[in-house]
């Protein structure tokens, strides 16, 4: 059993036990979230479609930790012209693990 969730902003193919990295998102470590913008539910076969979002289901998840990602680093050059820039980026993501996905 599989689903497609919205969380903030991007869709995730979500399994029960599955861990993820999402955009920082608001609680605490060991605290419960419940997203019910989904998407898409798969059953062993069995395809619900939502329009937009399936009505009555949800998916229960746990956060594990708040963490940064790899730094990302931008650099612009523009030849012969003495222009160049170096900057870096770091995201905010937190990780999550599927509890349970209630269809």
């Amino acid at each position: 059993m599989y689903a497609i969730v919205e969380i903030a902003g991007q869709q995730f193919k979500v399994e029960k036990g599955r861990k993820l990295y999402v955009h920082r998102l608001e609680g605490e470590e060991n605290s419960t979230l419940s997203f019910d913008k989904i998407l898409l539910i798969d059953n062993d076969g069995q395809v619900k479609v939502g329009a937009p979002v399936v009505k009555g289901a949800k998916v229960n998840a746990t956060i594990l930790k708040h963490l940064k990602d790899d730094k990302v680093v931008v650099f612009k050059k523009k030849r012969r012209k003495g222009y160049k820039v170096k900057n870096g980026h770091r995201q905010y993501l937190t990780q999550i693990v599927v509890d349970e996905i209630v269809a």
